[in-house]
């Protein structure tokens, strides 16, 4: 005779599927529970990174040497010898010259994010013992754009330098001129060209480090401006897209077009150098001109 309780039986299989599960949590709870953060996987090889040899690297990827981006104060670490720089120029505040919409709130929303005050930051200090006066660019505020105060603080840098007779290093970082500031901002290209050739007059050094990106107006005016011109590994330079080229001339470019690799090859900029040999080399040339 039929029992009707066995209709209500759980199956079998049913039961060894709970049984896997409970034995996969126990596994898995079982595991050391490792923190986010730790590892990161590299963009241009795919090879996955212990975080703190990352950055103990600099930002370069220690499977493939490619060079990520740094920010302003991670660069001024990096270059400058410990404790001996110092930042002027701090009191130049971003305004609203043109009454652009949402324009001063972008501002202030950057400043909060990218913990800086504006797209360069520019002092003095010693790179090797060298006397030196810098300005590191940071893509991290508004793309690195320049504005205003950004051609305002190069241009100051650059008279500091030569009334003090000092070299000038660049570390340049920008998608180029600031829309927001408009024709005031595009003003900024002469503005900085002139204060280079007034220092270039006075017989002092001038050195730009083109990093990625480093682009439209800023490509077009002090960044290829230095007595020496350098460049990071893979570094993207040029003034307008390579989409945007190829549309004006009707052609397509050529592959790696607008790479420091590419720059090189065609004499646009005199050499590459990698992070790590950066501050020796900025340091010998330095050195050099002024022994």
């Amino acid at each position: 005779m039929f029992k009707i309780n066995k209709v209500f039986k759980k199956p079998h299989y049913l039961t060894l599927q709970q049984n896997n599960l409970q034995e996969a949590q126990k596994e898995k709870n079982a595991l050391p529970a490792i923190p986010n953060g730790l590892w990161i996987k590299c963009k241009h090889c795919g090879e996955t990174i212990y975080n703190k040899d990352f950055n103990a690297n600099h930002k370069v990827c220690t499977a493939c040497g490619h060079h990520y981006r740094m920010n302003a104060r991670e660069r001024i670490d990096l270059i400058m010898d410990t404790g001996t720089f110092k930042e002027i120029n701090t009191d130049l505040k971003t305004v609203n010259p043109l009454d652009f919409e949402g324009y001063e709130e972008k501002i202030a929303d950057t400043i909060k994010k990218a913990d800086i005050a504006e797209a360069v930051v520019t002092g003095y200090g010693k790179i090797h013992g060298n006397d030196s006066v810098i300005a590191v660019m940071d893509s991290n505020f508004m793309m690195g754009s320049m504005g205003s105060v950004v051609g305002e603080k190069i241009t100051r840098a650059f008279e500091f330098a030569t009334a003090k007779s000092k070299p000038v290093i660049v570390f340049a970082a920008s998608g180029g001129a600031r829309m927001q500031e408009g024709i005031l901002s595009l003003m900024q290209m002469a503005k900085t060209s002139a204060a280079a050739a007034r220092h270039d007059r006075a017989g002092e050094l001038y050195v730009t480090v083109l990093t990625d990106p480093t682009t439209g107006g800023v490509t077009a005016s002090f960044a290829m401006l230095g007595d020496i011109i350098l460049a990071e590994p893979g570094a993207l330079i040029g003034f307008a897209g390579k989409r945007v080229g190829e549309q004006t001339i009707g052609q397509k470019l050529p592959e790696g077009f607008q790479t420091a690799e590419f720059l090189i090859d065609h004499g646009f900029i005199d050499k590459i150098v990698t992070r790590d040999n950066l501050k020796l080399t900025l340091s010998r040339l330095i050195k050099l001109h002024y022994s």
